[in-house]
């Protein structure tokens, strides 16, 4: 194996590559965060439809959370096609980022499925931040300012979601998954299609 002693300047130089790399990459995904996106927001839109016209009793309302294991095996089949479709390497920003986001979305079907009693009231909110910190992570990893801003402010209205009424917390995942999600998303989207012009 060949070793070579980086400059300063070449490592920069290399790692700015790998980033404007994975962000490409990630231009080119950018359905997927609105995909996530507009899940969240079905999921606790369709929940609020049921609760308001009395149709829980007849839905249960945890069958509306069975989107998220879908969008989930939709994202793996679509991700497993792309790779082996474009034959392309991969590099450590996308493999940390694309790790941790399966890391994330996991845990969160985890505790939403399994511990949503022992969570109860503090679910949405902690639901929000883990999220958030997924997309913070993200947006700095490939230097997308829409995406960094939209975690944080997932992040802020999941602290703020603690001090509001339960009940409301569906207003909230609803405007994190807005506000998180679905803008930077579309953001990311645009850019891919104005870097094409």
């Amino acid at each position: 194996m060949d070793e070579h002693n980086f400059t300063p300047e070449e490592s920069l130089l290399l790692i700015s590559k790998t980033i404007e790399e994975t962000k490409k990459r990630f231009q080119e995904n950018g359905h997927i965060i609105i995909l996530w996106g507009s899940l969240t927001f079905i999921v606790f839109f369709s929940q609020y439809i049921f609760v308001l016209t009395g149709l829980y009793k007849l839905f249960d309302i945890m069958w509306t959370c069975i989107l998220f294991p879908l969008g989930a095996i939709y994202t793996f089949i679509y991700a497993r096609k792309k790779v082996k479709k474009k034959n392309l390497p991969k590099n450590i920003i996308g493999i940390t980022i694309g790790t941790m986001g399966w890391v994330v979305g996991m845990n969160l079907m985890i505790l939403g499925f399994v511990f949503g009693d022992q969570l109860d009231k503090a679910a949405a909110p902690i639901f929000l931040i883990l999220f958030a910190l997924f997309i913070i992570m993200t947006g700095i990893s490939i230097r997308f300012k829409p995406l960094t801003i939209g975690g944080i402010l997932m992040n802020l209205i999941g602290l703020g979601t603690f001090l509001v009424n339960p009940d409301y917390y569906g207003f909230s995942m609803m405007l994190g998954s807005v506000v998180g999600l679905i803008i930077p998303g579309i953001l990311l989207n645009r850019a891919k299609r104005e870097a094409h012009v």
